[in-house]
């Protein structure tokens, strides 16, 4: 296994046929897995100039900027892409909840399985 990290070009990344990439969010010293949403070429784009996620609402059909409403802003860290370039990991730094509940992750009392033992 190699630490190496090797710096991609953002024209690497492979979108679905609606051109979407999803992006699981991660806030970056804890390695707590917030959110997971779905950026287009734009978004990637414009995550990267702004320095803060910027997604794409496939409910809304719209650009979405986390924390714009809600100040909860997801300050990026890294951006990397995952061996097949399907997917993104962004490493954040969450200000607030990254919930749409109000809750600082989407994964909180939901759980559809847990081993007995580990």
């Amino acid at each position: 296994m190699s630490d190496t990290v090797e710096t991609v070009d953002v024209a690497h990344i492979r979108y679905d046929a609606r051109g979407l990439v999803p992006v699981v969010v991660q806030q970056f010293d804890s390695g707590e897995v917030l959110m997971v949403a779905w950026m287009n070429a734009e978004t990637v784009r414009l995550t990267l100039d702004e320095g803060r996620t910027v997604f794409w609402s496939r409910s809304r059909g719209e650009i979405w900027r986390k924390g714009e409403t809600s100040g909860h802003v997801q300050r990026l860290v890294s951006l990397d892409m995952d061996c097949d370039g399907d997917t993104l990991l962004a490493r954040v730094d969450q200000t607030g909840a990254a919930c749409h509940t109000g809750t600082r992750t989407c994964f909180t009392g939901r759980r559809l399985w847990e081993r007995d033992e580990v």
